[in-house]
């Protein structure tokens, strides 16, 4: 099993912008059948040192994972969206 997570500081990360950041992500539940389990959240610290969205994805395998970078609507709707709305983002891979 493979843990994806992604870190996204948005351009406005207003609390309204948060939130749609979010609910664009959990859209990939039920609409990206290669996920095993996904968790998303909006921080509410705000420091200077936090990220504004988080992103974790469960998925069965490596070769799952690299499936689920070229799912269409993980492209074509998510990605798309937060590549506009992201200043900066970070992941990490990892098995468990």
């Amino acid at each position: 099993m493979i843990k994806h997570i992604v870190c996204f500081k948005l351009k406005d990360n207003s609390e309204e912008e948060c939130k749609k950041a979010a609910e664009i992500l959990r859209s990939m539940d039920g609409n990206v059948p290669l996920i095993r389990d996904i968790e998303v959240g909006c921080d509410f610290l705000h420091s200077e040192r936090s990220y504004d969205v988080i992103l974790q994805v469960t998925l069965d395998s490596a070769d799952v994972l690299d499936a689920y970078q070229n799912d269409e609507y993980h492209c074509n709707v998510v990605k798309a969206h937060m590549h506009r709305v992201a200043e900066s983002s970070v992941a990490i891979d990892y098995e468990i």
